[in-house]
């Protein structure tokens, strides 16, 4: 297993993993969002603040993250890979390239979702702890903060 900044060359790789997990993310349910998404993933991917986990050439892991807003933007890995610390391997990449000292934010499923609950389990156990509420795409999420 590979976990690596993701370049322009992983996009397909990349959307064919957000296709297997796109229901559990709003904003992703059309083909105008999918190609949105593809389009945000590419100027990531242009900042260095895209993160692969391959296993052979097969893109398993995807995160994005903004340095400027010091924010967890998207995580997803292939079902089928899962429970094998590839998303904490792939926040702890992304924490090297994030300010020092600067807390963390990632917003998930609010508490009681049932698409949000192995998430949230998973952010709480690297230190996440619960901030506000709020909205995106449409959907009731929270913010969850990693003080550092």
């Amino acid at each position: 297993m590979k976990i690596e900044l993701g370049r322009a060359r992983d996009i397909d790789g990349w959307m064919e993993l957000v296709e297997q997990v796109k229901d559990d993310f709003p904003g992703l349910e059309t083909v105008e969002g999918m190609a949105e998404h593809r389009d945000t993933v590419l100027a990531f991917m242009a900042r260095d603040s895209a993160v692969c986990a391959k296993d052979g050439g097969r893109v398993v892991g995807a995160l994005l993250f903004s340095k400027e807003n010091s924010m967890l933007c998207f995580l997803a890995v292939d079902p089928v890979y899962r429970r094998q610390h590839i998303a904490e391997n792939m926040v702890n990449l992304m924490l090297t390239f994030m300010e020092p000292g600067r807390d963390i934010v990632v917003t998930t499923y609010r508490e009681g979702v049932p698409a949000g609950i192995a998430a949230r389990a998973f952010y709480k156990r690297l230190g996440f702890s619960e901030g506000k509420l709020t909205e995106e795409f449409g959907s009731p999420v929270q913010e969850l903060i990693l003080k550092r």
